[in-house]
């Protein structure tokens, strides 16, 4: 929840200047629901995808203040993040719920960004693996092979988020192949192969091209650092 709508738009035409012609690499934003619009057509014609940052488990009806997916495909929207950190935490959003919008979001024609992670207190307690485990699993339920080209999971240790701390790349990458394992089971060893695991966790200029060289982590959810072209510019363009 943050930025206003010129700045927004300010950020989104600076972004569309220096990355708008690339093709060997892949960029989306996620504005807020009353920016989205006006942020899809500031980038229409350009490789840089829109997402919102949720959306309703439900097609339509009376949920007053809730968004469908469906509303999001609507006004132009290539993707929606759901089981966001924040979404769990402070909103009380299970496994269940995060599964049911899944399923809402892919039948819509959206792709989803599923997101998994665990708190300081589980990874203390040795709990990192289970929690990451249920999470993905109970959020995939029901989600066939030919529907996961359009699921990328993004892994966010909850400790590691607006902290300033970061996990090592030793870390995070043996989660992240930790949970390529977990979707070979699911499905199989090509589909596992095919889905991108981001990594989230302030993820900043000055960290980014060591974490994206760990195994395994094959972009970044990036929070703080995208908001403003200063920040965000350098993470895309790592790798130039």
């Amino acid at each position: 929840m943050n930025l206003d709508r010129r700045s927004a738009l300010d950020l989104v035409a600076a972004l569309r200047e220096r990355f708008g012609n690339r093709t060997d690499a892949d960029a989306a934003v996620c504005p807020p629901f009353v920016y989205l619009a006006e942020v899809v057509r500031a980038l229409d014609g350009s490789p840089i995808k829109v997402g919102a940052q949720n959306c309703c488990d439900e097609e339509k009806g009376a949920f007053t203040g809730e968004i469908s997916a469906a509303m999001l495909k609507d006004i132009g929207c290539d993707l929606v993040v759901l089981g966001h950190s924040e979404r769990r935490a402070l909103y009380g959003e299970g496994n269940e719920l995060v599964n049911r919008k899944v399923h809402r979001a892919l039948g819509t024609g959206l792709e989803v960004i599923l997101c998994v992670g665990e708190s300081l207190e589980e990874r203390e307690s040795g709990r990192t693996e289970t929690v990451v485990r249920e999470q993905l699993q109970r959020g995939l339920e029901g989600v066939d092979g030919a529907s996961m080209q359009r699921v990328t999971i993004a892994y966010e240790p909850v400790w590691a988020i607006g902290t300033g701390k970061v996990a090592t790349p030793e870390q995070a990458g043996q989660v992240h192949a930790y949970l390529r394992g977990l979707l070979t089971g699911l499905h199989s060893e090509s589909i596992a192969a095919g889905v991108r695991i981001q990594y989230g966790g302030s993820v900043k200029p000055d960290n980014v091209r060591e974490l994206m060289a760990v195994p395994d982590v094959d972009g970044a959810l990036v929070g703080g650092a995208a908001l403003t072209p200063e920040n965000f510019i350098p993470i895309l363009e790592f790798d130039r």
